[in-house]
């Protein structure tokens, strides 16, 4: 049992929060390429990914191992982005700092979802049993590669419209 559910059943909520953070992060992102705020969706991604790194921890563990390394490493960069958007608003260094972080955070998701899906999918399992295999690190290569090409774009194409102070009536 963790937290009161049968393991199947939390690694079944555990997943299903990763998915909805990587969906809502890659909506993020392309919102970041067309230069908008999706509030909406920040939020989703930046509470679904650092659920995802906290419910990671509750797994039975015999040894730290990549997928604590992982998500310890997500939320330190989750611990700078967020604060970045949300207090420091995006000013100054701030803007790329949260896009690098928000960015990042995604791609350490997607590298789990790759690892996972290598784990899991019978279709795959057989490419790469230990993971050492070509086809894996092909994968995690061109995921790699797809992540920095879009921080980058990100980075210089997200320059949202700053927000409008609230009007008073003093």
């Amino acid at each position: 049992m963790i937290l009161g559910m049968s393991t199947f059943t939390f690694t079944v909520v555990h997943t299903i929060i990763s998915l909805i953070g990587i969906f809502s992060g890659a909506v993020v992102v392309y919102g970041m390429l067309s230069a908008k705020r999706l509030e909406g969706w920040t939020a989703l991604f930046l509470i679904t990914t650092v659920l995802t790194s906290v419910t990671g921890f509750f797994f039975p563990i015999t040894k730290i191992g990549p997928p604590h390394i992982v998500g310890a490493i997500s939320l330190v960069v989750l611990a700078v982005a967020i604060p970045a958007l949300y207090m420091y608003r995006l000013t100054g260094a701030w803007r790329w700092i949260y896009v690098a972080g928000a960015v990042l955070s995604l791609y350490l998701n997607v590298f789990v979802g790759v690892v996972q899906a290598f784990q899991k999918l019978p279709f795959l399992k057989p490419l790469a049993p230990t993971q050492s295999e070509p086809p894996f690190l092909v994968a995690q290569l061109l995921v790699l590669a797809l992540f920095i090409v879009l921080g980058i774009k990100a980075v210089r194409s997200f320059h949202p419209e700053p927000k409008a102070p609230a009007l008073s009536m003093v």
